[in-house]
């Protein structure tokens, strides 16, 4: 899927014919099993301000499969046939794939070997896949910058999406208490078997009224009743961060890693002083935490969810399904 230039769906075109990749010094060239769709491809084909895309451009971030050629200049390390989940962040010459690098939506895909991170039979490729940037980003942020920990009352707004599944997951096991917000009865449903304590129909109730009735409204002269949520997580942005602030106890954590629904919503700084509150950004991954979630899946800790997928061809059916929200998990293509 080769995108040409920066625009809508039809920009982005299956070609038969583009050129394959050949493994030069330090690199590989991978059998793409599996890839994942990110709402950052959404971003990627529209163009974002201050990123410039090399054009053509193939976009897909998250890459799983086989290696089928290794350059001249590799140790051994790695050999034809190794199953391998690869790092999107090139953390030596710079560099992202599915951006700056040519990324996953292809048959075949040329990375450098220092991004290569072995992949487990045990794991499908479907599976791995789905890691990097969703579950990635979301283990950073609830575990590294929101230090989420037993007892603590966490709300999450777009919890249905690969990165709100995670982090529903990643809560749970710390221990926390989760409210999770979804768009649907059948989302709501799926979100309670994932381990949801309370879920709450954002488009049929205000979620900040839901919170009131379910655990107080914060007030800051309150002493030490814990009124409202410990954490709430937002990155969605738009009309939803005020409302997001009003959610805090006093002294509670807002933490954000990306802006899907605009990036500058009105403010409202009364709350974020009079109740102490912390914004917290986070912003992608560490290898160490791709590593960490690899375990999590094998042990069984942690549920990869993939919502459905689909072959190469139809990326774009794939893409506004996340575009319309419609999506419970990942997306996975399949070339």
């Amino acid at each position: 899927m080769v995108l040409r230039e920066h625009g809508g769906p039809e920009k982005l075109v299956f070609e038969e014919n583009f050129p394959n990749p050949k493994a030069g010094e330090g690199e590989v060239v991978l059998r793409v099993r599996a890839t994942s769709l990110n709402y950052h491809d959404i971003f990627t084909r529209r163009g974002m301000p201050g990123i410039k895309v090399p054009f053509p451009a193939i976009m897909g971030l998250d890459v799983a499969g086989e290696i089928i050629e290794v350059g001249d200049t590799l140790s051994g390390e790695w050999k034809v046939g190794d199953r391998v989940l690869v790092d999107p962040i090139n953390r030596v010459e710079g560099g992202l794939v599915g951006e700056t690098i040519h990324g996953g939506l292809a048959e075949l895909c040329r990375v450098k070997a220092h991004q290569l991170i072995r992949l487990p039979d045990a794991i499908s490729f479907e599976a791995a896949a789905a890691l990097p940037c969703a579950y990635g980003t979301a283990l950073r942020m609830m575990y590294t910058i929101g230090e989420v920990g037993a007892g603590d009352r966490v709300l999450i707004l777009g919890a249905s999406g690969g990165v709100g599944v995670s982090c529903l997951q990643l809560a749970k096991l710390a221990g926390a208490e989760v409210i999770a917000c979804g768009g649907t009865e059948e989302k709501l449903a799926k979100l309670q078997e994932l381990g949801a304590d309370q879920v709450i129909n954002y488009l049929e109730v205000d979620f900040v009224k839901e919170v009131y009735r379910l655990y107080g409204k914060p007030n800051r002269r309150a002493g030490d009743a814990k009124l409202g949520v410990d954490i709430a997580v937002n990155y969605t942005g738009g009309d939803t961060w005020v409302k997001t602030l009003r959610t805090l106890r006093v002294g509670g954590k807002l933490l954000t890693c990306g802006a899907t629904a605009g990036f500058d919503p009105q403010e409202d700084l009364r709350f974020i002083w009079t109740f102490e509150l912390k914004i917290l950004g986070s912003n992608s991954w560490a290898r160490t935490d791709i590593e960490r979630l690899l375990e999590l899946v094998q042990q069984g800790e942690l549920k990869v969810v993939i919502d459905r997928t689909y072959p190469l061809e139809e990326t774009n059916s794939a893409l506004q399904l996340i575009e319309d929200r419609e999506v419970f998990g990942k997306v996975i293509v399949t070339p």
